[in-house]
């Protein structure tokens, strides 16, 4: 890479919002996480390591955030019945088998590590290594994240081998089967 780091940096944003709206589920908390991430990563891009994985420093920065944050707010809101979520949401504009809001649903009740590996790995299209890189765990421990994650959405969507999955998008699909290149139906 030639030139500032910082110029890098932009090209980031939409990847690291969908990040941070997949572990906050709520837009205004993820754009601030944002915020956050790009002034701390703005402050130190000295010690970023020019010829590394810029994505990964800051999915880094931003998910360290995350958990700083949740430390220190020291509780948060129960919505067990799902009543706050189903506000923010929309439902998806076809009928499908598997819509977006059944799917939302699930996914909301995984752990927030499984959540965060899936999003990863499945959506941004990490690798193993660089997602575990991010999290700070074994690759070993990514690929079980991501394999109990993906077989507790199929047993919270019903979802058997048999079925065919009908998707909002291609990313939505990659989550839930493994493949990033998967095609809509």
């Amino acid at each position: 890479m030639s030139g500032d780091p910082r110029d890098e940096i932009v090209g980031h944003l939409p990847a690291l919002r969908a990040f941070a709206l997949s572990l906050t589920r709520n837009g205004a908390l993820a754009d601030d996480m944002v915020q956050d991430t790009l002034v701390k990563a703005w402050s130190k891009i000295s010690t970023f390591q020019e010829g590394t994985n810029m994505r990964a420093w800051l999915f880094t920065i931003l998910r360290n955030t995350y958990y700083s944050n949740r430390r220190k707010a020291g509780r948060e809101v129960s919505d067990a019945d799902g009543i706050f979520t189903e506000s923010l949401s929309e439902k998806p504009a076809h009928d499908g088998r598997l819509q977006l809001a059944d799917f939302r649903r699930a996914f909301i009740q995984l752990s927030d590590e499984q959540r965060e590996a899936l999003i990863l790995v499945g959506a941004q299209g990490f690798s193993y290594e660089e997602a575990a890189e991010t999290c700070g765990v074994a690759v070993g421990t990514i690929k079980s994240r991501v394999n109990r994650a993906r077989a507790r959405l199929t047993e919270l969507l019903k979802i058997d081998d048999e079925d065919e999955l009908e998707m909002t998008d291609h990313a939505t699909l990659a989550v839930v089967v493994g493949q990033r290149s998967a095609g809509m139906r």
